[in-house]
């Protein structure tokens, strides 16, 4: 057995003495949250992976429905799902682990680490990039990122797709949800890191935390337990459009599991891999209530974090109440679906709160 360092007995006994359920009470809250799925999970034939927790409690981790439909292979708690835009916390946590290693700061204007760029991104920061108010136009609204989503591209071709559009608003003056923010941003990463997105991430991130079942999804790669992404269409159940990964990349390219996220909530409570200051510079909303690749809003008079994320197949969401130590997370492999309205859902019965089962769509597609 490997010895147990002082320092994660305190962060283990802070959590549990912070955070602790009365084993009735416990009960009482698993029973509600099982009741809560079963409902609604068969009201809209609810597909993926779910899990509660308070603290180090686990409340509930379940799977339901099919990881692949085919072979009739089910969800489990461990199944690996794509997660769409959750993957901008990650990009946003690699910004600051660089900025502490003094790579970058992110007043940085990102001509200073991008090469040829256009004149009218002189302005633009990478903290205009992680909040979404750059006022860069997003690839995504294209009419032509449908029609050339299953393309690989390289990062500079992906980059020429929107660089000579016009800003469309002065940078930090508004909010606009921005994939190719998010997009520089993976960019800038790999130029400041000297390394690819995708090893900085697994080298800075997943290896310390122990995600052992996150990482970034090449659809050629045998990856064991990895879900298939299915949407509904005039009321049938179909495979999702196929998507090239090269293009939502530092957006939207990452793929984990409910346990890999749960365990990702315990390690930002933490205070794991940036210092305080930085913590707090993540979790500080600049406009619209957006951090660093994180919402914070007000529920329950209690501070609520979280994240979703929507890609062909995939419906995704993490609920995070870090000051009541409750954590819901949502990840669906068929679409259309309500993985944001489950995961606020649940982690609302986790704080005591009553909540509704979802109904039967009243327009099912």
């Amino acid at each position: 057995m490997k010895p147990i360092s002082i320092a994660l007995i305190a962060i283990f006994c802070l959590s549990t003495t912070v955070f602790p359920l009365a084993p009735a009470r416990a009960d009482d809250i698993r029973a509600k949250l099982l009741a809560y799925m079963d409902s609604s999970a068969g009201a809209r034939n609810f597909s993926g992976s779910v899990m509660v927790t308070k603290g180090d409690e686990v409340l509930l981790s379940k799977g339901y429905g099919f990881a692949n439909v085919e072979h009739e292979i089910s969800n489990t708690p461990a199944t690996k799902f794509r997660l769409g835009s959750i993957t901008k916390q990650f990009t946003a946590m690699a910004v600051l682990i660089l900025e502490e290693r003094k790579k970058l700061r992110v007043e940085d204007p990102i001509s200073e680490h991008l090469e040829d760029t256009p004149e009218t991104w002189k302005d633009v920061t990478i903290h205009h990039l992680l909040t979404h108010t750059s006022g860069i136009h997003s690839f995504t609204n294209d009419k032509a990122y449908r029609e050339n989503m299953m393309l690989p591209q390289s990062i500079d071709e992906m980059i020429a797709r929107f660089r000579d559009e016009p800003l469309e608003f002065e940078p930090g003056s508004r909010f606009k949800y921005c994939n190719s923010g998010y997009f520089l941003l993976g960019a800038i990463i790999e130029r400041a890191s000297g390394e690819s997105y995708e090893a900085f991430l697994k080298a800075a991130i997943f290896t310390p935390l122990g995600m052992k079942d996150s990482g970034y999804d090449h659809p050629r790669t045998i990856l064991p337990r990895r879900a298939s992404g299915y949407q509904r269409e005039g009321g049938e159940l179909i495979n999702a459009p196929y998507l090239d990964m090269s293009q939502p990349y530092a957006a939207g390219a990452l793929y984990s599991t409910v346990k890999d996220l749960v365990r990702w909530d315990q390690k930002l409570r933490a205070g794991e891999l940036i210092s305080e200051e930085s913590h707090k510079k993540m979790f500080t909303p600049f406009k619209n209530g957006y951090a660093y690749g994180w919402n914070i809003r007000e529920r329950f008079g209690h501070k609520q974090v979280g994240h979703g994320g929507g890609i062909n197949g995939f419906n995704t969401s993490i609920a995070r109440f870090p000051d009541q130590g409750v954590c819901s997370v949502v990840l669906s492999n068929m679409i259309p679906g309500p993985a944001g309205q489950i995961a606020g859902d649940l982690a609302a019965i986790a704080l005591g709160e009553r909540v509704k089962p979802l109904r039967p769509p009243e327009n099912p597609r």
